[in-house]
């Protein structure tokens, strides 16, 4: 029996099969490259969202201020270790937690508000709310800001959250701190101002001393003069004769003696006066100060401090007052006085040995300062001690002798009343200071 011939099926590959199956092999070849390449893609993906998350997770875990993500419903998503510790919970417990529940209960209204404004407009809030924590009340400024989508559509609200209470307490540390530094500072220039009245004791015993030997001399001629005139009256009032008292009153030299009387009368108010007008001196020259600013007249005041320098040294030197009578500026007349007596009383230590010594006090008006310039004769002050002149307790004097505070004080003095303490530029000779001060309502 003959074969019969196998079908053309199982024949070998004709031409079209060949290109047939050549087109699935490069499709498949071109997906698994398209599968691999998205594979490469989604692995660099993945390693970028787990760079991002630990970026996050470093963020949340490090940042001081308070960082909390939440839902549209208001519902934590995430938030910062910061925020976990104020609320002394774990990031368990508190998600999904809604974040007005985190408040007291008197600002979740407000809070509330707040995230529904942010919600409707899409714009930032800020508001101060106080967190309920263990250990009580904690007051927070924080910010809202919308958060969006890569569509730009809101899923939800970010809240960064400063808290108050220990920056409040740290600003209430520093203004106690700068109250005692105050304090300290006004003591500073009250010793500094005793020390320089204690210089000043024996000019000013002396001139004390004057007026009072004055007020007392009249006061031991006026008891003279008491005691004839009293003589007198009593024989009036014994009945004595006209004659009689003609030649007493000749032999107490009464008519010389009431001429006298008036001029022991004014003698011992003009030094009674003397005496006031000296404790008046000393009254303002010693007060510490403190209180509000005030205006006054630096050319009076000033010349009131170097005045008491001169009767305080004794040294002979020459002041020179220059500049109009009155200049008018805001501040705490003590404290420019010390100034002043700092730089008059240095003026004089400079001059101590040169011949025909003189100072120099200058007033004048430069725009809105007012100008007050101490310069002497003196040796002047080299480059080198300029350079530190202001720094505290430095001093070219003896020991003893200075405390070496008084520029520096002088120069704080100068800054808090908006005004400045420095040397002079380009002094042919000897030494300059320069003290500007704001003017205020000056006289036409």
């Amino acid at each position: 029996m003959a074969r019969e011939p196998e079908s053309s099926l199982m024949t070998e590959p004709g031409p079209f099969n060949d290109a047939a199956w050549t087109e699935v092999l490069q499709a498949v070849d071109r997906t698994y490259s398209e599968l691999v390449g998205y594979q490469e893609q989604l692995e660099t993906r993945n390693n970028e969202l787990q760079a991002l998350r630990l970026v996050l997770a470093s963020i949340l875990n490090s940042v001081t201020d308070f960082l909390v993500v939440i839902s549209r419903d208001g519902r934590i998503e995430e938030a910062s270790t910061s925020f976990l510790a104020a609320l002394q919970v774990n990031k368990a417990t508190l998600l999904e937690t809604r974040v007005v529940d985190c408040v007291v209960s008197s600002d979740r209204q407000a809070l509330s508000d707040a995230l529904a404004q942010v919600t409707r407009g899409r714009q930032d809030a800020t508001l101060e709310v106080r967190l309920e924590t263990p250990t009580g009340d904690d007051p927070v400024e924080m910010r809202i800001a919308p958060r969006l989508d890569r569509r730009r559509k809101q899923v939800g609200a970010v809240l960064t959250g400063r808290p108050l209470g220990e920056l409040r307490r740290a600003y209430s540390e520093l203004e106690e701190s700068h109250r005692a530094l105050q304090d300290t500072q006004s003591q500073l220039v009250r010793n500094e101002k005793l020390a320089s009245l204690g210089r000043l004791l024996a000019g000013v015993a002396h001139e004390l001393n004057n007026p009072i030997s004055f007020v007392y001399a009249n006061a031991h001629a006026l008891e003279k003069y008491a005691s004839r005139f009293e003589t007198y009256f009593e024989r009036v009032q014994n009945g004595a004769s006209r004659d009689e008292l003609i030649a007493l009153r000749r032999e107490l030299r009464l008519d010389r003696e009431m001429k006298n009387l008036r001029t022991a009368v004014d003698g011992a108010r003009d030094g009674a006066e003397r005496v006031r007008d000296i404790v008046e001196d000393l009254r303002r020259l010693s007060a510490d100060g403190s209180g509000e600013m005030t205006r006054f007249d630096l050319v009076e005041t000033s010349r009131v401090a170097a005045d008491w320098v001169d009767r305080g040294t004794k040294s002979g030197v020459k002041l020179i007052y220059e500049g109009p009578g009155q200049l008018m500026v805001s501040g705490r007349p003590g404290h420019i006085q010390q100034v002043v007596m700092n730089l008059v009383q240095n003026a004089v230590d400079a001059v101590a040995e040169t011949e025909a010594p003189e100072i120099r006090i200058s007033h004048r008006l430069e725009g809105e300062r007012v100008v007050l310039e101490v310069s002497d004769n003196g040796p002047g002050v080299s480059p080198e001690l300029a350079a530190a002149i202001f720094d505290p307790f430095f001093t070219t004097k003896d020991v003893g002798s200075g405390t070496g505070l008084g520029l520096s004080i002088s120069h704080k003095i100068a800054e808090e009343h908006g005004g400045t303490l420095r040397l002079c530029e380009q002094v042919p000779n000897g030494a300059c200071f320069r003290l500007e001060l704001p003017a205020v309502g000056q006289r036409p």
